[in-house]
């Protein structure tokens, strides 16, 4: 129903803290998977019937009892799918620093 707004939040404040990142974070790769899930999953919501172009536009807040289902998957589906994105831009990140830190022991002195 909703569970993009919490990577939509995340990239939010990822997009205006990205200046204070270390180079070696790669803030553009969180910043690429973060949108790009975001947009992944308007567009999924969508075609779903799940967003509608008029207020409210989120269909769930039409009624209470959709509105509880809606805040319940933002809290445990939208959060865990941020959680996932956050976790392989740490292993991307990881791997690309041990690559580099690799490629510069390998160079003739």
């Amino acid at each position: 129903m909703c569970c993009f707004l919490t990577p939509m939040a995340a990239a939010a404040v990822a997009t205006v803290a990205r200046k204070k990142f270390p180079e070696k974070l790669h803030a553009g790769w969180l910043l690429m998977m973060l949108w790009g899930a975001v947009v992944a999953l308007v567009v999924d919501h969508a075609i779903n019937g799940e967003i509608s172009v008029y207020p409210p536009f989120l269909t769930a807040l039409k009624s209470p009892e959709q509105t509880e289902i809606m805040l319940r998957e933002i809290a445990v589906t939208g959060t865990a799918m941020t959680v996932a994105v956050f976790a392989f831009w740490g292993v991307s990140v990881a791997v690309a620093n041990i690559r580099a830190k690799t490629a510069r022991g390998n160079q003739p002195a």
